[in-house]
């Protein structure tokens, strides 16, 4: 098991940080054009999920899975968007996911004054901290690839 990438977007589509770890295969255009397309696919399946439930969903859209990796997601009540891949085998993750929100981003960026709200993540702190958090994961493998 492994993770691939993790996207970190806020409420207005604005990617405020991107790692990636195991990711084989690169998408072929600039890093930018991706976000939109991620954050445009994440706006879409949002949408359509809240409106093709047969019930009211508290959590609405949590993941979903391709034939080759699974995207999981977790919005915040103030529009915070963290989405990470990961391969087939990894299961719900919202508590890490979470995780890296309240414990890393809150945390080391939006309570440091520093750090400019809205705007790409400047924090080698935050970076180096995400970093280690991820690797220590138990689904993190250091010899995927």
């Amino acid at each position: 098991m492994t993770v691939h990438n993790l996207y970190l977007f806020d409420r207005n589509g604005v990617c405020l940080h991107y790692s990636e770890w195991h990711r084989k295969k690169q998408a072929g255009i600039p890093k930018e054009e991706e976000y939109k397309l991620m954050y445009g696919m994440l706006f879409s399946i949002r949408s359509f999920v809240s409106k093709m439930s047969p019930l009211d969903m508290k959590d609405g859209f949590l993941a979903f899975q391709t034939s080759r990796y699974k995207l999981h997601y977790y919005e915040t009540p103030t529009g915070i968007k963290v989405v990470m891949n990961t391969d087939l085998g990894v299961g719900p993750i919202r508590d890490v996911l979470h995780h890296i929100y309240s414990a890393l981003y809150v945390e080391l960026v939006v309570k440091n004054p520093l750090c400019p709200l809205g705007q790409t993540v400047q924090s080698e702190l935050f970076r180096c901290r995400l970093d280690s958090y991820v690797r220590s994961l138990p689904f993190f493998s250091a010899r995927a690839g």
